[in-house]
């Protein structure tokens, strides 16, 4: 079947108008289709996997049987345009636009500042909307349930979630939509009217939501769903093609003789695997037209439900069923919606279908170990006739196999009424609460003789402990027949222990944990069944206690920052909580990103080949079969390379493209450029290299100390001498921590366009990047060529968090060789596994101390060792290692301190800046000291911390000299507000009354130093336009990434010029308008830019003083008209020369910073001491920021930056296999927080009358320091660690090492069950992953 024979004609509609598309490819999604053919940008590609909401639309469909429309949220990236033949598609586009007007969705969401960088807001905006066509007064567990599969990485989620709220209707929200008083206006009584607490939005001036404006359901497609003469489809692509039939007789003909065809429902299964596996299908079947697929029947016995339906019709109908009858029927109903609620994410329920679940037979899917201990059973269908089959131990053969032939197909699913005296539970646990695949996961079945508690039936099936979901066959043997008590549990735990069992180097790892998991959901069922068999009257015994859920309801919470004062004039914006410049255009999906401009004629795509070995020599580079490839124009390889073919960094070299030898799996050793995407890809996966393994790949901390393998230089600080002092001290103690790293995760992934003008050498290039003049340097070093030919153009970002540095500047370079060879337009957007395999991370730490104290709290001295593992190649290790000592002395004043910190070298990727610099890694070794102090003295954490802070006029260890006063009073002022004793009081309180759950709370404080210790970079420079109908254009060099700074400069601009900033415009970040830039980073962008753009301001400002004078009451624009006539020039460029800082390694002193943004945390947190998981209960943030530029969006970067420590320190973890490949290589595999994961009352406040005489109009830097404060969290899970290990009678100091995962912090509980698994020993067995 070539492409040679003619297909169908798809037809669906796109935001109401018609689309036919007579060579529709099977392999087509619909984002790609949106994105190139339509050039409806505004639907993004964040992972293309379906993991992270960004390409989130909407689909609606006419059901003829029941007559009625149904709408519903899709992953555009999953979606295959051959399914959506006569369904009508809305995309961001479709709801609203500046042009037109917007919608409420995308209005509350922009102007409650749920808006940072944008990338991820159409999708969160899609996402809701889809929700208010179904439900237009939701309730907040619909919002929250609708966000589940939205990722953001810059806001924090809590503006996102108000914006939404505004739509809610319920009791327990009074935030009515559109008007009413609301628990969110907190009045103080006392107050005067006037000194009322401000806030970041008013509510009462949304538009309200008017479902009657809505795009219409297309006639049309109402009459093609009504016509009977339904037809089968065939559509024929370039290697697939796609039937899509319209009865059961036909699908089974076809699959008889294509057995091996997929059948593809939701394309959530098949779609990934031929996404990243490179699994090529040339048939596709797709059924969604065999009607019979969709039967719902209900009999006495129970129901079938069609297994075409999809998870979230299965979920809806089960809820409909579940109230119709007695309670003692529907126990497994109950259990499988419990289940669906945390399966996947609501675009995946949507589409993913129960058949499709059942036949993929993945060893941890949540529905099979349910279903299958609930005895149902399937009904399948094939040319010998009908059949029906058990799900139970049988059905599950090996891996992704089930006992089934190739050419059946399950045609509906048989759900059993439960009995009474029968009970049912479905329990999971997975690396985040929502939207990630089980670790373990159970269904559980009991069934007792009558009103006895003797058990007459049970059933166990657990999913992630093996290839298959497994039975647990022998337990339930020594449970039958026999009383349900602490006898018989007890020996079917020991059973439970031997019959699953897991090799020490499974797939997957966490086997200690998994293991456990067994044990510990068998002892919750236990704990259910007896509450049952007490409410039923069987038996009357105490209760051990009843394992409530943790709690999950979003509370409102505060934002609370200073009026500005009363003399400022109207018309000023400075310290106004301004909405970001263009969040509206954000959430029309109106904003360019650098894939969104459009093509160019020619224009080609580049796709990287990379290294698949550690450490080796390259002995062949073939790519003979990728240029034969329809498609392929050319492979750029090292050689093709006209100037530098390396970068020195340090006095180190680093290959652009590597030659004779690799040092990392990921290391680029050439790319392919094609005329699309799909073709450079294929292209790239076709070049054959071939290695010699070289010996001895040195990956951890422990490999470099063994093998000394360093960057150069070592760095070391010291003040006092710790070697005396320790033998002065009343204790001493040793401990380490290991701190594992971070994926930058911005939402778009690396992205440039590289356009050659065709003379003279001259290149533009459109990249997304943090440092435009770096980009534009290395791209005229590796053409060889003058920087006066290169312009960078930099719109904005989608998120960089310092991942767009020095990675940036070296893809850009290899997509400029591209089209320099080529003399085409080169696009060079890398996908998200390869943006993670190639661009490093933040740096994982080892740290080692010795502290040495006094009986009375005091730190008398320390000695800390950091070990960072810095990669393949230096890039910025060198820094971040003095930064890391830098800040080791935190917020405490201890006299005798020594450091040391090594950049390892090592065969991973080379790790880079991420936001905070080594400063979180830094804090954290030293509050995990403190603590370990704390509990050797037996005191409370917060006093030994009070004890030892800087007090009075004070010096760090470096001898710069600060006063600590704010940073007590944020201190002071954090506990006050969080209510600190008596919450800590309540959380022992708690941890008395409750065995498995605990609380734990921490209150952490933090000093960081803004600006850059080398001094060249603290430089900045802005051209300022006034054009003659008194417009004005602003270029500075910071560049736009979500954190505002184009508002920021706006809003100075304003103040400066006196004029509103309706008037002010900033177009992008530009290497020909703003020369020698410094990059937007080191929390200095709006310090540095925004003292130039005043500089510039003032300067115009100073030339129309004559103008003003002559006609002081005139308008702007007569001034303006006025100063072109007299021949005033109307243009000026500032300049801000920043402070000379410096840092003197070799004297060990210096003033690296310009001054110290301080902030204090306090957090408390749920655990289940059972499983790991936990929840943030409460968070409150007490920041020093000077005077806020603008509140609402230092709130929003202190909410973000704590989310993504949050993330950094409990949530999120890279795995490495033994060989050193990157296993953790999209959302599916790699957590950051979600929705789920915001603290459920999360409140900010910026310190009143604090102002800084060292930054622009008083403010302060606020970017990078509140990331550490989200290890608060992490002291806070270790708090309620030591109150679950004192209940096993352990005490004294324990390790817990970062992220405190729910694998870690379960195991290090030490509940009797994770007691009972034996540990393997380390060196006896080869590891799944690398401890990093």
């Amino acid at each position: 079947m070539s492409a040679g024979t003619e297909g169908d004609t798809l037809c669906f509609f796109i935001n109401g108008k018609k689309v036919t598309e007579n060579h529709a490819d099977p392999e087509t999604m619909l984002l790609s289709f949106l994105r190139e053919k339509l050039r409806l940008t505004g639907t993004k590609y964040g992972c293309g996997g379906g993991g992270c909401g960004a390409c989130t639309v909407m689909v609606s469909r006419y059901q003829p049987a029941t007559k009625t429309i149904i709408h519903y949220a899709v992953n555009a990236c999953l979606l295959p345009i051959c399914q959506l033949h006569g369904a009508a598609v809305t995309t961001v586009e479709g709801i609203g636009s500046t042009k037109t007007r917007i919608h409420p969705v995308q209005e509350r969401i922009a102007k409650a500042h749920g808006s940072q960088c944008g990338f991820c807001t159409p999708g969160m905006v899609m996402s809701m909307y889809a929700l208010l066509r179904n439900k237009p007064q939701p309730s907040m567990e619909d919002i929250t349930q609708a966000l589940a599969g939205n990722l953001c990485r810059c806001t924090g989620y809590r503006p996102i979630v108000d914006g939404c709220r505004t739509f809610c209707q319920e009791a327990n929200c009074c935030q009515t939509n559109g008007g009413g008083d609301c628990c969110l206006d907190v009045k103080d009584e006392t107050d005067e009217q006037d000194d009322e607490k401000p806030q970041l939005f008013n509510k009462d001036e949304f538009l309200p939501l008017d479902p009657t404006q809505e795009l219409i359901f297309p006639p049309e497609l109402i009459l093609m769903a009504e016509s009977s003469n339904l037809k089968t489809l065939t559509f024929y692509g370039e290697r697939t093609s796609w039937v899509s039939p319209t009865s059961l007789d036909e699908l089974v003909q076809l699959r008889s003789s294509n057995p091996k065809a997929p059948l593809v429902m939701g394309n959530t299964n098949i779609g990934p695997d031929m996404k990243f596996k490179g699994v090529l299908h040339p048939l596709i079947i797709s059924p969604t037209r065999v009607l019979e697929l969709f039967d719902v029947t209900q009999t006495a016995q129970g129901v079938w439900v069609g297994a075409g339906c999809s998870l979230s019709e299965v979920q809806s109908l089960l809820e409909k069923l579940a109230p119709q009858f007695p309670e003692e029927k529907t126990e497994l109903f109950r259990a499988l919606i419990r289940q669906l609620r945390n399966l996947g994410s609501q675009q995946i329920r949507n589409v993913a279908s129960l058949g499709g679940n059942i036949m993929s037979a993945y060893p941890n899917s949540d529905l099979n170990p349910v279903l299958a201990a609930g005895n149902c059973k399937v009904s399948v269908v094939s040319n010998g006739g009908r059949r029906e089959v058990h799900l139970n131990q049988d059905f599950f053969v090996s891996f992704g196999k089930t006992v089934l032939k190739p050419e059946e197909i399950i045609v509906s699913v048989f759900i059993p009424f439960t009995r009474e005296g029968e009970f049912v539970s479905a329990l999971r646990q997975a690396p985040r609460k929502e939207g990630a695949f089980a670790t373990v996961t159970t269904g559980m079945r009991v069934f007792f003789s009558e009103r006895s508690r003797v058990v007459q039936e049970v059933s166990i099936y657990y999913g992630g402990m093996g290839p298959t979901t497994v039975s647990a066959a022998k337990t339930c043997a020594a449970i039958v027949s026999k009383p349900w008590d602490d006898e018989t549990l007890g020996r079917a735990y020991d059973v439970l222990l031997d019959e699953l069992v897991l090799p020490p180097s499974a797939p997957g790892g966490k086997v200690e944990f998994r293991r456990s998991l067994t044990l510990s959901l068998l002892f919750k069922f236990n704990l259910e069944v007896l509450q049952k068999l007490r409410e039923m009257n069987v038996i009357k015994d105490e209760l051990p206690e009843r394992i409530r859920p943790l709690p999950r309801d979003i509370q409102p919470s505060l934002q609370e920052y200073q009026h500005v004062s009363k003399d400022q004039s109207a018309q000023d914006p400075v310290g106004r909580p301004i909405m970001h410049r263009s969040a509206i255009s954000q959430a029309t999906g109106e904003a360019v990103y650098c894939d969104d401009i459009p093509r160019t004629d020619g224009e080609l795509f580049m796709a990287v080949v990379t290294s698949s070995r550690a450490h080796a020599k390259i002995t062949s580079l073939d790519v003979s079969e990728a240029l034969r490839l329809p498609g392929v124009v050319d492979v750029i390889t090292a050689k093709d390379i006209p100037g530098k073919k390396v970068r020195t960094v340090f006095g180190y070299d680093e290959e652009l493209l590597a030659e004779s030898q690799v040092s990392c799996v990921g290391q680029m050793i050439c790319a392919v450029v094609a005329d699309t995407k799909a073709h450079a890809k294929r292209g790239a996966a076709a070049v054959k290299i071939s290695y010699e393994d070289l010996p001895d790949p040195v990956f951890t901390a422990e490999d470099t100390i063994e093998k000394s393998s360093f960057f150069e230089p070592r760095r070391v600080i010291w003040r006092g001498n710790v070697t005396e002092a320790f033998k002065t001290v009343d204790q001493l103690h040793e401990g380490e921590i290991r701190m594992g790293g971070q994926e930058h995760f911005y939402m778009e992934t690396q992205s440039m366009l590289v356009v050659p003008v065709g003379e003279e050498t001259e290149f533009k290039a459109y990249v997304s990047t943090q440092w435009p003049t770096l980009t534009q340097d290395a791209i005229a070093d590796t053409l060889n060529i003058p920087s006066n030919r290169v312009t960078c153009h930099v719109k904005r970002m989608g998120g960089a968090f310092g991942g767009k540095v020095t990675k940036t500047s070296i893809l850009a370079s290899i997509t400029a060789v591209a089209a320099l060879k080529t003399s085409r337009a080169v696009r060079f957007v890398l996908e998200r596994g390869d943006d993670m395999l190639i661009t490093g991370a933040r740096h994982p730490v080892l740290g080692r101390y010795k502290v040495g104290f006094m009986m009375d709290g005091s730190i008398v001295a320390a000695d800390i060792q950091y070990y960072t593992n810095a990669g393949n190649s230096i890039d910025e290790s060198t820094l971040v290692v003095e930064k890391i000592l830098l800040h080791m002395d935190n917020a405490y004043n201890i006299p005798n301190l020594h450091g040391r910190a090594s950049a390892c070298r090592t065969n991973l990727p080379s790790n880079t800046a991420f936001r905070g610099f080594g400063v979180p890694q830094s804090i954290m070794i030293v509050e995990n000291m403190i603590n370990d102090v704390a509990v050797l003295l037996g005191r409370p954490a917060d006093q030994i911390r009070e004890i030892n802070m800087y007090k009075g006029p004070s010096v760090t260890h470096y001898k710069m000299e600060f006063s600590p006063e704010n940073m007590l009073r944020c201190w002071d002022d954090c506990k006050v507000k969080s209510d600190f004793s008596a919450r800590r009081k309540a959380v022992d309180q708690f941890n008395q009354q409750n065995r498995w759950k605990k609380r734990g709370i921490a209150i952490i404080p933090i000093k960081y130093g803004i600006a850059f210790a080398e001094s060249f970079l603290n430089q900045a420079g802005a051209l300022v336009h006034v054009y003659k109908d008194g417009s004005v254009l602003v270029t500075h060099g910071g560049t736009e990434m979500g954190q505002g700074i184009h508002t920021k400069m706006q809003q100075v601009a304003s103040r400066e010029l006196h004029i509103p900033t309706s008037k002010i415009y900033i177009s992008e970040t530009s290497t020909n308008t703003v020369p020698n830039t410094c990059p937007s980073a080191a929390s200095f962008g709006t310090d540095a830019n925004g003292m130039a753009v005043k500089n510039a301001c003032m300067i115009l400002y100073q030339r129309l003083e004559p103008i003003r004078q002559k006609n002081p009451k005139g308008s702007w624009e007569s001034w303006i008209n006025a100063a072109y006539f007299e021949k005033i020039s109307l243009s000026a460029t500032g300049f801000y020369r920043g402070p000379d800082l410096y840092m003197d390694w070799d004297k060990m002193e210096g003033q690296p910073y310009a001054y110290f943004t301080y902030a204090t945390c306090c957090c408390e947190v749920e655990l289940d001491c059972l499983t790991g998981d936990y929840r943030t209960v409460r968070t409150d943030i007490v920041v020093d920021i000077g005077r806020s530029v603008n509140p609402s969006v230092d709130i929003g970067q202190i909410e973000g930056a704590f989310m993504q420590g949050l993330g950094l320190y409990t949530l999120e973890e890279l795995k490495f296999s033994p060989s050193g490949l990157l296993y953790t290589r999209g959302p599916s595999q790699y957590k950051i927080p979600a929705v789920c994961d915001v603290p459920l009352r999360f409140n900010v406040y910026l310190l009143p009358d604090s102002s800084n005489p060292h930054a622009i109009y008083s403010s302060k830097g606020i970017g990078e320091p509140i990331v550490f404060l989200g290890s608060t969290v992490f002291f806070a899970i270790k708090d309620a660690v030591a109150a679950a290990r004192s209940d096993s009678g352990l005490v004294g100091p324990f390790s817990l090492d970062s992220p405190a995962t729910p694998e870690r912090a379960c195991l290090a509980c030490a509940s009797p069950f994770t007691k009972k698994i034996p540990v393997s020993k380390p060196g006896s067995f080869k590891p799944w992953a690398l401890n990093i």
